[in-house]
């Protein structure tokens, strides 16, 4: 399991656990050069409102590229790096798995280990966090960590929502859209504009 952590809140807040590629950022295959790097012109915004809302926002990726020779995590780090430049510095965690597939590690989504080293970093109210992402692994992460998933009909979204096996709490169009559904559910409100899902009862 690899890491990168931005810095450790001494107060217990939820967390967004995000997705990177197709989520976060535009899909690329195996994204390896940073002018290949592009958010998508919501994210900004998207990320400062769930800060502003008070949440931990932790990226966790599988990135198999490297264990496939593709890049290596020095390059990884670097798009990492400007992420945060473009985010302001907005991102308190990256964490990522660099294995193969079939590789049977701890780390991989949709096993759990890169939230549970989170866990291990941050103070975290797991009862009120969410994993954000457009494929169905990262809804089924969220799910094996117990806590509420998002499914994001950007990058493999609308391909995966097809194949679910286990149904999201929300599905929404992007990043932004999503941020804003789980900020009314969290405040104990009906979202407007999630499609049609398993969507779940506001948190009393």
């Amino acid at each position: 399991m690899y890491c990168r952590i931005q810095y450790c809140s001494p107060m217990k807040k939820p967390a967004i656990f995000l997705d990177r590629d197709g989520t976060l950022i535009e899909e690329v295959n195996f994204l390896s050069k940073l002018e290949d790097l592009r958010l998508f012109t919501f994210t900004f915004d998207a990320i400062k409102l769930v800060k502003d809302s008070g949440f931990l926002v932790i990226v966790v990726t599988n990135q198999s590229g490297i264990a496939r020779g593709h890049y290596n995590s020095e390059a990884m780090h670097s798009i990492h790096k400007q992420i945060q430049v473009e985010l302001e510095g907005a991102i308190d965690g990256f964490y990522f798995c660099p294995h193969m597939p079939d590789a049977q590690c701890a780390c991989r989504k949709p096993r759990i280990g890169m939230i549970e080293a989170a866990k291990g970093d941050f103070l975290i109210d797991m009862s009120l966090s969410w994993l954000i992402g457009d494929k169905k692994t990262d809804v089924e992460t969220g799910i094996n960590a117990n806590i509420r998933s998002a499914l994001v009909l950007t990058g493999y979204g609308h391909e995966h929502r097809s194949s679910l096996t286990k149904s999201p709490d929300i599905i929404a169009e992007n990043l932004d859209a999503a941020v804003r559904d789980i900020i009314a559910i969290n405040n104990g409100l009906r979202p407007e504009s999630s499609q049609n899902c398993r969507l779940p009862n506001p948190i009393k």
